[in-house]
């Protein structure tokens, strides 16, 4: 396999409670172990599905159902630093990269694999959070998909408002003063979903979607990661705004977004759809963060919604 080394990888298909017939394996990316998962099914294309950051393959596992049961292969992804992926510091629970453009590598590596496994095409693009940042920069690199996805797109990075001044300081200061592997201010080494209980949570409104993503990093802990490093969250910041100074791409695009969207930062998402010729803003009333892992509703209409916009780009 070009540039990639392929070899089976760990999967835990009782927690990812997906469809039968997943296949795991390991890819180089540069440096970099990665992980990704797949499940083959029709001939209506294949779905490249990014997780978001601290995300693992297992949890898109329903997920890939619901893409499987509408006829569309599903490739999904361990980015570095993440779910069973090398990890870059000593502390695994740090999520760390020194620049975005590490994720690219991922990007090519995944898309590779999709390619020599012989996944159906076309392939079309579905993207979550972190996993939103990366896909908009691989779709403004050329990646050549016929429609895409977004839920909840990190596009802007969401904090105080005093915290800005101070983040900007921290990451010019992070290099010179060896810290940049340090946790961000007012991050840690705690996995939110393992220590933050059901009630006030920032992520869904569905509590057994809750308990579903959460039993993946109690029972598993090797998937869960803490806060981000100051490196990530400095590389995060000139990515997004890098990104914002660019043209939306010429390519048929939903965005998904809860009204009670409070982990990313929501303006830049509707700055970006504004201008987005052949994008579509999706708002999704008392949706969390989460939208494939809110209700069944709220399941159903993203999923019908992004198999009608892939039907319709074939």
């Amino acid at each position: 396999m070009k540039d990639t080394t392929l070899s089976e990888a760990p999967f835990h298909a009782a927690l990812a409670d997906g469809p039968p017939g997943a296949v795991c394996v390991w890819l180089k990316a540069g440096q970099a172990r990665i992980r990704v998962a797949w499940w083959r099914a029709g001939d209506r294309g294949t779905v490249l599905l990014l997780p978001g950051r601290t995300e693992c393959v297992e949890k898109y596992g329903r997920a890939a159902g619901d893409l499987v049961a509408r006829g569309f292969s599903v490739i999904t992804i361990d980015w570095r630093g993440q779910g069973l992926a090398d990890r870059a510091l000593p502390d695994r629970m740090v999520g760390h990269v020194g620049d975005f453009d590490e994720y690219q590598q991922d990007m090519d590596a995944m898309l590779a694999a999709a390619t020599e496994a012989g996944l159906p095409q076309p392939f079309y693009l579905m993207a979550h959070s972190m996993g939103g940042c990366i896909g908009l920069r691989a779709l403004m690199r050329g990646l050549r998909i016929r429609a895409a996805v977004f839920s909840a797109p990190m596009w802007g990075i969401a904090m105080a408002a005093w915290l800005r001044p101070v983040a900007s300081v921290v990451g010019a200061l992070a290099r010179p003063l060896g810290i940049a592997h340090r946790y961000a201010p007012t991050t840690g080494g705690q996995a939110y979903l393992a220590t933050q209980p059901f009630q006030g949570n920032v992520l869904t409104t569905d509590p057994e979607m809750w308990d579903y993503m959460r039993r993946q990093v109690v029972e598993v802990p090797d998937l869960a990661l803490g806060g981000p490093s100051i490196a990530w969250l400095k590389a995060a910041l000139v990515e997004c705004a890098a990104l914002a100074r660019m043209p939306a791409p010429p390519v048929p695009t939903i965005c998904a977004l809860g009204t009670a969207e409070k982990v990313v930062d929501v303006p830049p998402i509707h700055l970006r759809m504004a201008g987005w010729a052949t994008g579509q803003l999706d708002l999704y009333p008392g949706a969390e963060h989460e939208i494939m892992m809110e209700g069944p509703a709220a399941r159903a209409r993203f999923f019908d919604r992004a198999a009608s916009l892939y039907a319709a780009n074939r």
